[in-house]
């Protein structure tokens, strides 16, 4: 019996394997991962109602959500399936946050055997540092929708009616939701280039002008409507956390042990080389024969 069983592969203590196992592994986390989204779609499509009334909150804050029906907050659908669409996208949204341990732990333990010791630390520490960020955006972009939605659709014509759909309100959310939460990461990932050596202090002193320009820009270019107050409130934020990036950039290479400056030299300057003290005709090791060997005049 013994000769039946399949003999198991010693695990590489450095997580070294062959392909075909990595593809097995792929696959079951893959698998693992999408079983616990549908598990949290069903969840979502339990607590629908709950979910969608926070969701269309924003809008039911506006005038012209009460044009159709005064009193009564209204969004609209074009379509026999439409509706059914955007209760099974609601519920994939809360699917993918509430399976989110799962399926971020299967990405995470499929990457750490190919990280170092040092590595896994520093990744461990920015994903719990990533996630508050996240939501941090996220939470102020719905703060200040209602507002945003307000300046928008303040902008209507006389003698107009804002037929506002549902599948066009959810985009508008999830737009919001996702450029908030992701341009808050952009200052830890300034951070990350600094740990590994790739971004310095003093390189991000020196463009800081720039760097606030291009936030304000950002703001304006990438929330949906282009309005002053999101503008305005995504990127005032986003300054500060550059801020708080820079001030544990300067700490960080501070506290860092002393060794060679080069951060002040151009990149076409080359850096010092160390003095040779020794003389010009002085005999190089290759130069010298060792003990008990003739030399070519002495063979002749």
């Amino acid at each position: 019996m013994a000769l039946l069983k399949r003999s198991q592969p010693a695990r590489d203590p450095e997580g070294r394997m062959p392909l075909m196992e990595h593809l097995r592994e792929l696959r079951n986390r893959l698998v693992i991962a999408l079983a616990a989204v549908i598990v949290g779609i069903i969840i979502g499509y339990i607590f629908f109602d709950p979910v969608w009334a926070f969701v269309k909150e924003p809008f039911c804050e506006t005038p012209q959500a009460n044009q159709l029906r005064p009193g009564e907050c209204t969004l609209t659908y074009s379509g026999i399936f439409q509706s059914f669409f955007i209760t099974l996208k609601v519920s994939l949204m809360i699917g993918l946050v509430v399976a989110s341990p799962v399926w971020l732990y299967q990405i995470w333990a499929f990457v750490t055997p190919a990280l170092y010791r040092n590595e896994k630390r520093y990744s461990l520490t920015f994903l719990g540092i990533a996630v508050p960020l996240f939501v941090l955006g996220a939470a102020l972009a719905y703060i200040i929708m209602d507002t945003s939605l307000s300046i928008l659709l303040s902008f209507s014509l006389d003698g107009t009616v804002a037929t506002i759909g549902i599948d066009e309100y959810i985009d508008y959310v999830l737009i919001m939701l996702l450029i908030f939460g992701i341009s808050f990461e952009l200052p830890l990932i300034l951070v990350f280039l600094n740990i590994i050596g790739v971004l310095s202090h003093t390189t991000v002193k020196k463009h800081r002008r720039t760097v606030i320009f291009v936030m304000f820009v950002f703001g304006a270019v990438v929330t949906p409507g282009g309005d002053p107050l999101t503008m305005m409130a995504l990127a005032a934020p986003m300054i500060v956390l550059y801020f708080l990036a820079e001030l544990v950039m300067f700490l960080r290479e501070r506290s860092a042990p002393a060794g060679e400056d080069f951060s002040h030299l151009s990149d076409d300057e080359a850096s010092p080389l160390a003095e040779d003290t020794s003389p010009v005709d002085a005999p190089t090791p290759l130069d010298e024969e060792p003990p008990g060997t003739t030399s070519g005049a002495d063979k002749r």
